[in-house]
């Protein structure tokens, strides 16, 4: 079963930036209860899009400077990187439907 990895400001780049498919970024934290609701959502995408989009995670009390960087003020935010740069982003806790259509629309190239 495939997990959203943790990253850090340390592995961002080589883990989001750099990475040869799209990557869903959840920036979280520990004491957000939308979070705590669309994790197990995001287990569940992160194993139906196995090989085809690698699903991640910042904790933005642990990361500050990573959630500053990409204007995060709210959380859960759902930043989707495509060959470096942000190609969509969602707010809030959303339906599996409405994160699987952000999904879809990227891996169309849309």
């Amino acid at each position: 079963m495939a997990k959203p990895s943790a990253v850090e400001t340390s592995t961002f780049e080589a883990e989001v930036l750099k990475a040869e498919v799209p990557v869903l970024v959840d920036f979280w934290a520990e004491w957000c209860g939308p979070c705590k609701m669309i994790a197990p959502l995001l287990d569940q995408l992160a194993d139906e899009y196995e090989g085809k989009v690698r699903f991640t995670k910042v904790d933005v009390d642990a990361y500050p400077e990573l959630a500053n960087r990409y204007g995060v003020r709210a959380i859960p935010t759902l930043l989707i990187f495509r060959d470096g740069t942000v190609a969509t982003q969602v707010v809030g806790a959303q339906p599996k439907t409405t994160l699987k259509r952000h999904i879809e629309a990227i891996l169309q190239g849309a």
